[in-house]
């Protein structure tokens, strides 16, 4: 956004929906970079010289990457030709303290034929609608006098209550931070993730498979 007026830009328009930057490292740094607070706070501001205003921007962020710039790293049909510095520059335009705002980390195979003319991938993404629309409804009662409508959006307070853990999950998240050197922020993001995996299986109690699977989703970078 901007202007002499400033209007709101992409993040704005994109709020309480979705923000997809297909091939995400060929952005520029500076404005990958300035998605960082809009991320934390949910809101952006925009300064001139008559004034800052403030729009809101609690947007979930959706980015794609190929695996290396020419786009065939680990094909077992086509041959990378990218050399590892290449790779290795090509994955770090998307610096580490953007890359811990995001959720979910995931490596997506390439589709085979006989997936692409299946008539069950249809009857799979309706029932995973149904889950996903009764996931949230579940958040909407949990929230309906906080102020927020998502596991994304809770603080630490709310983390606290609702996304309580037994012993055995505590250890697991433990043994993450340690063993894959994740932030602090990373804890109170495995706890969310916990409690949304939980609230798709419609349970009321975080068990110790759904803190695993949210440790899976995080960044091995």
């Amino acid at each position: 956004g901007g202007g002499t007026w400033p209007k709101p830009g992409e993040i704005s328009l994109a709020h309480r929906g979705v923000l997809f930057l297909d091939e995400m490292p060929e952005f520029h740094r500076d404005v990958l970079e300035s998605l960082r607070q809009p991320l934390e706070d949910g809101t952006v501001s925009v300064a001139r010289a008559k004034g800052t205003i403030s729009f809101p921007a609690k947007f979930i962020l959706v980015g794609a990457k190929n695996p290396c710039p020419c786009g065939y790293f680990g094909d077992s049909l086509h041959e990378c030709t990218c050399t590892l510095s290449q790779i290795s520059n090509y994955h770090k335009k998307i610096s580490g303290p953007l890359l811990d705002r995001i959720d979910i980390h995931l490596e997506i195979p390439k589709v085979k034929f006989r997936d692409l003319i299946s008539d069950k991938a249809e009857g799979e993404s309706v029932e995973i609608r149904k889950r996903v629309e009764r996931a949230r409804e579940i958040q909407e009662e949990r929230f309906k006098n906080e102020g927020i409508f998502t596991n994304s959006e809770m603080n630490i307070p709310l983390i606290k209550k609702c996304c309580q853990i037994d012993s055995a999950s505590q250890n697991l998240i433990q043994s993450a931070i340690s063993r894959l050197g994740l932030s602090a922020r990373s804890y109170h993001k495995i706890l969310k993730l916990g409690r949304t995996i939980a609230d798709l299986s419609y349970l009321e109690n975080i068990k110790s498979e759904h803190i695993a699977e949210a440790i899976q989703y995080q960044s091995k970078r």
